[in-house]
Parts: C-alpha cells; structure tokens; sequence
C-alpha cells in the first residue's frame, strides 16, 4: 500500500483513508493490479492484453522439454486460439493453474507436468470457522466519528518452542477489532428506528485462522468424462480437514475465550461454524515446491521441473500453508521468480 506519500508518476494518490479498501481503491493507494503492476506493464510498450480468454492447456514439446505455447477458447466467439511463447509464467489461481497443467496432457494421457506424481496433491486452506467476541466495559460518552484504521492481528503463539503437551502440530492466528454497534432495537417501526438511533455497547470481536498440514491425500483431479461448456474437464475435490486443524481450532476457541476475559470483557461468547476446505479463499498447493523432482512439480525458483521455461507462480507453489493471508506472499515470490527469469534469459538458460 502507499500510505505516505503521493506518486502523480504513477497516477497513485497516498491512503485518503476512506475505507474503501475493498471496493477497489479508486485513489491508487491500496495495491491492486489495476493501480501498480498492469500500468507499470502497459508503460513498457510491449504488453498486449487478452480479454475473455479461457486458457485450457500448454503446449509441449517432448523432444526440447519446453512449453511451447498456450491455447485459449475466445469465450466471445467460441474459437480456439494460441499463443506462441518463449516463456509462461502460469498465475491463473490455484485450482486453476492445477487444473491447466492437468489437461496439458501427452498421448499416454498424463500431464507433461507430473512425472513426480505430486501434481494435484498437497491441496490446503486455511480453517478459520471460530470466532469470539465480548462487551468492552465502559467508554460510553465516547462516541466514534468517522473512518479508522482499527484492525488487530494476533501471532501465532502455539508450537513456536517451550510448549509441550498441546496435542496437535503447528497454530493459529487471530484477526479481529474494536467497534459500537447500534442498540438492540425494539419493537417494529418508529421505535425500531428510534433504538437503531442509540448507540449499544463497544464490543470486540476476532476470528481464529489456522494452519492446514499438508496431506497426501487431499487432492484435486480431472473428471473423467465432464467437461465445461468450453470443453475444460471439470475439477474433482477430495479434500478435508482432518484431527489435527479440529483439535488447533477447539484450543483456539478456548484460548481466545481466555484472552478476552483475561482484558476484562463480559458476556464474552464463541461460535464454531461448519468447517469446509475452499470456505477461507485461501486456497494452495496442488503443485508444490521442493528440491527433489520425485517429491514436487516446481523447484524452489517455481520453475517447473519439467519444463524449464515454465513457472507457476500463484498459490499452488505452496508447499505449506502458515496460518497468515498468503497474497504478500504470493507477490513477493512472484517478484523472485521473474527476476530468476530474467536472469536465466540473459544468461541463455532458458
């Protein structure tokens, strides 16, 4: 984000504070793609956008082991299309990119991109379906006028060293803040909306994010046989949360219970939702990263082992998942991996 200071180089504008972070921040400051890195491309002159391109699979070449190209359904017209390239970097999503890859397929039926067996495996997201709030006593002739930055993050603390006997492997983090919500109202019309008038109690309210470990098993494939109306075959999901994310989130719940009662709040409450992979939008994995090509689909450049001129740069590099938002993330490896590429171009590599 650019909170500081203005950037009319780069038609970017520091934080108004406006607490339009996520309707898409019309001033610039908060990243998007749309302020920062598609007008930095577009500035260079040589970036030519494709709009309502479907991509459904990489070409190959067996014989080079390189990708060759990308073919596209125009989802306009409906004609198929491809795009020749030197390099592709694949950052279609997660899921997406794994499903491409998948349906990059040679004549035997197997993915170009998976002779480690890995490909699709490892697939995680964040559980996060505890929450916990309570009443902030006092404070009433404080009133609160317009927007404020007040969002807390709370570390992981569970498993980082001197801990013994908590019964489950790696932690959680909390997301929450601070904020006076209306009196409860009564009754229906004009005294509905007199108690709406009236401001009730500060209350205080976080949710716990923890760390999904990465499980053979959980896995996406193809499905046989069904396709969508652009001819992609459709993804099939084998992917749970097992006894160790339940036990990380019935100790979060307690532990954040805690918390809230140790800072003084009252009627403090916990609630635990129906926990579903997929529910955070954090997905990741399906094409992780390692040093040993039988055990991973990218090295640790997300470079594709089989297919040097291929990187995969989204979530579904991810080997592990944390328990913190992976967009920073994301960003920062994506920024390595095209500087490695460069690199590699110039030094005739790729």
């Amino acid at each position: 984000s650019n909170m500081t200071e203005d950037k009319p180089d780069q038609n970017r504008t520091k934080c108004q504070y406006r607490n339009q972070c996520g309707n898409g921040c019309s001033f610039g400051a908060y990243f998007s793609t749309q302020a920062v890195t598609l007008p930095a491309a577009r500035a260079t002159g040589r970036l030519t956008l494709r709009s309502d391109a479907v991509v459904t699979n990489l070409d190959y070449d067996p014989k080079t082991k390189r990708v060759t190209g990308v073919r596209y359904i125009d989802a306009t017209t409906g004609q198929a299309q491809t795009v020749s390239a030197r390099m592709v970097f694949l950052c279609a999503s997660t899921l997406a990119s794994v499903q491409i890859m998948m349906n990059s397929k040679g004549p035997d039926g197997r993915s170009w991109f998976d002779n480690s067996g890995t490909l699709g495996r490892y697939v995680m997201d964040h559980i996060f379906r505890v929450s916990i709030g309570g009443n902030i006593p006092g404070m009433t002739d404080f009133i609160e006028y317009g927007r404020r930055p007040g969002g807390v993050y709370i570390p992981r603390f569970r498993n980082v060293g001197g801990e013994e006997g908590v019964g489950f492997k790696r932690g959680y983090g909390y997301q929450g803040s601070a904020f006076r919500a209306p009196a409860a109202p009564v009754g229906f019309g004009k005294s509905m909306k007199d108690g709406m008038r009236r401001y009730g109690n500060w209350q205080f309210g976080m949710t716990a994010f923890g760390e999904c470990l990465p499980y053979e098993d959980n896995r996406v494939s193809l499905t046989p046989g069904k396709v969508d109306r652009f001819g992609v075959p459709l993804m099939k999901f084998d992917v749970t949360f097992r006894d160790n994310e339940l036990k990380m989130m019935a100790d979060a719940r307690a532990q954040g219970e805690a918390m809230l009662r140790g800072a003084g709040l009252t009627d403090v409450r916990s609630s635990e939702g129906e926990h579903v992979p997929g529910d955070a939008i954090h997905e990741m994995g399906g094409a992780r990263m390692g040093a040993d090509p039988r055990q991973s689909v990218l090295n640790k450049w997300n470079q594709a082992h089989d297919a040097a001129n291929l990187f995969v740069t989204d979530g579904a590099q991810m080997a592990s998942v944390s328990c913190v938002n992976p967009s920073l993330t994301f960003m920062a490896m994506t920024a390595r991996a095209a500087d490695t590429a460069v690199k590699m171009m110039k030094a005739g590599t790729i």
